[in-house]
Formats: structure tokens, sequence, C-alpha cells
């Protein structure tokens, strides 16, 4: 019970907006030494923990990724490729959030990072889809939710995060997670098309969009393709690891964002120092976590859970769905960091007593944490979205816009859940 009262206090301190890091540790540190069996000689093998997360080559492509991401966000490239698709499909009702939805795929698997994502999305597509005439929701939504496909498709942080911490290969993952997120995108393509032609007020055909020639198209799409196809082509071909794929997608970020004469000083700065913030802040969280789980396992937490799992429960589709609710409700008040670093550890050991696939699973909880960018009322994308749009849109029309797509991420989950072969097509 001891172990349940430390787990259940975490969650309150994270929920009343203390910062990750000093919860976990802070909370490891009072238990240890409050509690007579443990003391602080529980954190004898916290240095060496430490050190192997230094020495960790897969974490090692967490800060390489962010990098490339946030060289391409400085790069223009979302703007000129944004414009260009916006231009193919300027004849079709709903063909600009169309064009979103693409572009936020392309972007997501491009640089990976939602946050970055997210903002050039809100700047760049949400005035041109409210000029348009697009209703709010609509608009907000569909930027919302295109800016968030990089928590799915690879190369994906969350995947990188959870490969580490549940033991699996990345690169696995990162072909599991390769059609799923296409289907995701499927779906947002087929929701926008079906209730533009049921409700045409919603999403006007976009005439005032100029016209592109084809060589503009070629050189704004054919770039980002070709470093994706680089970057996850390596990966899946054996050619490289993440870590090695990340370094090369540094460079080809540097070299795209040189073509489009946006490399300077400046932008090297922001880059490094944003990087490094980013980097810092995963790192810091998974120590502190390291100390939580050490005084956790100490008190029997993760005997309790396996315990309460397979002999009280003992069924293996109870297991699945409660994991999943419970990492569905947390989104809605705590960051996808934290749900991977206190929920997915506690689930991994019930994951093999069930004898479930960890990459089928893990691609199932990134599907899940995808949404907790999305849920209201503390969705991160909302925020970026309000920020972006300021008073242009109100907030509760963004939480309006939001729901058709949280509930196409939930049937897309589903459709992963009675349909795992959609995780092992590519593998």
């Amino acid at each position: 019970m001891t172990a349940l009262f430390m787990f259940v206090l975490v969650l309150a301190l994270l929920l009343i907006g203390i910062p990750v890091a000093f919860v976990f540790g802070s909370v490891a540190i009072a238990f240890a030494f409050l509690i007579p069996n443990l003391g602080i000689e529980v954190f004898e093998v916290l240095p060496f923990r430490i050190y192997g997360i230094m020495s960790n080559t897969t974490l090692m492509a967490v800060p390489l990724f962010i990098a490339m991401g946030l060289v391409l966000e400085k790069s223009k490239m979302a703007e000129r490729l944004l414009l260009s698709m916006s231009a193919l499909f300027r004849g079709v009702r709903g063909g600009l959030a169309v064009s979103v939805v693409l572009v936020g795929a392309m972007l997501a698997a491009s640089t990976g990072i939602v946050s970055a994502s997210v903002v050039m999305m809100s700047v760049i597509a949400l005035p041109l889809m409210l000029k348009a005439g697009y209703d709010k929701g609509l608009a907000a939504g569909t930027v919302a939710a295109s800016g968030t496909l990089g928590q799915i498709i690879p190369p994906s942080i969350i995947l990188i995060i959870l490969g580490d911490v549940m033991s699996v290969s990345v690169g696995d993952l990162f072909l599991g997670a390769v059609l799923p997120g296409l289907v995701l995108v499927g779906l947002y393509v087929a929701y926008i098309l079906i209730i533009s032609y049921l409700k045409p007020s919603v999403a006007p055909i976009s005439k005032d969009i100029k016209s592109v020639s084809l060589k503009e198209i070629i050189f704004s799409i054919v770039p980002p393709l070709l470093l994706m196809i680089a970057v996850l082509g390596s990966i899946f071909a054996g050619i490289a690891s993440p870590t090695e794929s990340a370094a090369f997608g540094v460079f080809g970020a540097i070299i795209l964002s040189a073509l489009n004469k946006s490399l300077n000083f400046e932008m090297i700065k922001y880059t490094s120092l944003e990087s490094v913030k980013l980097t810092g802040m995963i790192f810091m969280i998974l120590i502190g976590a390291t100390a939580f789980s050490l005084v956790f396992n100490e008190l029997g937490g993760t005997d309790l859970i396996l315990e309460f799992f397979s002999d009280d429960i003992g069924d293996v589709w109870v297991f699945i769905g409660i994991a999943m609710l419970s990492i569905f409700i947390l989104g809605f008040f705590i960051d996808f960091i934290e749900i991977s670093f206190i929920i997915v550890p506690i689930l991994v050991p019930v994951m093999e007593a069930f004898g479930i696939d960890p990459i089928w699973f893990a691609v199932l909880i990134a599907l899940n944490l995808q949404a907790s960018f999305l849920t209201p009322p503390f969705g991160l994308s909302l925020f970026f979205v309000k920020g972006a749009a300021g008073d242009s849109i109100r907030t509760m029309e963004i939480y309006k816009g939001i729901i058709p797509f949280i509930l196409l991420q939930l049937l897309a989950l589903l459709l992963v859940v009675l349909f795992p072969n959609l995780v092992f097509a590519f593998i």
C-alpha cells in the first residue's frame, strides 16, 4: 500500500503543476528517508543507472532528431510545402484542409517534433484557412491534429523513448508505426472530405490560392521527401542505426536550409540552445524517473501491480483495456513524457507476463499518447493553436473542432487492436 500511496502522490503533485523531474526525485528521496526499511542506501546503484542512460546509444538519437526538426522549422520549408500542396488541391472542396493534413504528415516524417510542427502549421495554415472561409472549429482541429502526427509517424521522439523504456528495437517500432500512422492520416482526410460534402459551408473551395508552376511544386515537395526517405529508409534497410540516421538527418536539414538561403548564425544559435533545453528536460525527467522506480520497486510496487492484473484479473484484454483507458485519461492532465516514464515501466512486467508483443503494445501506447496532445483542457497542441490564433478563434471553438479528430484517433487505436497485422505489415 505504501507503493500505491507513492504513485498517487506523484500524480497529485504533477497535477498541481510542480516540475516533473523535481517531483520524481523529491518523492523518491522523501520515501527513502521516511520508510524505515529503505534508507538512502537504496540509491547506491543510481550512479550506475545514470551512467547507463548517458551511454545509451538509442537515446543519443533524441537530441539529434530534435536538432533536425528545429533546423527545418527555421528553413521556411513548411511554408513552401503548404503553399504548393494548397495549389494542388485548390479546386477540391475541403482541399486546403486536406493539404494541411498531408503537409502535417510530411513534416512529421521529416522532423518528429510535435511542438515545432503545430506552431509552424498554426502560423502558416490557420490564417490561410480562416481567410478562405473555413469553419473556425474545423480549421483549428485540422491544424492541431495534423501537427500532432509527429507522435506516431516515424521518426517520433516518443517511439525512441518507448523503445528504450520497453527494451525493444527502435527500428522495429518505426516500421510498426508506419501503417497505423498512414491509417490515421487516411481517416483525417476521409473525415474532412465527408464533412465538406455534407456541409459545404464549413469548407469552401479555395479560389484565392495562387497557382504555382510544376517546377515550384517539385522543388517544394521533393527535398523534404528525399530527406524523409534517406533518414527512415536507412533505418528500415538496416544500413544505419536510428542514431546514425538522425545525425545524417541533421546534416541533410542543414543542406536544405542552405539551399533555401535561410542558414545563418542566428538559426544555428537558436537550434543549438533549444536542442540543449529540450534534451536536458527529457534526460532530467529520465534520471528522476529512474530514482522513483528504484524506490517504487523496493516497496514492492511492481509486484503489487503484477499480482493485481495476473491473479485478480487474469484476462489479457481487460489489462489492455484498463491500460489504454488509464493512459487516455491521464493524457487529459499530464504530458506524454511523464506518462512514458511513470506508467509504461509499471505496465511492462504485466505485458511480459501476459505474453503481449511489445512492439504492438508500444504502437498502441504511442497512438494513445498522441491524444494527450489534443485532449482538453490541457492538450499542448490546443495551447499552441490558441497562442498562434490569438483572438481570431475562441478556446471553445478549438475544443469543439478537435473532438472529431480525437474520436478518429480512438478509431485508429481500435483498428490496431482488432487488426494487429497493421503493425507487423512491414516488420
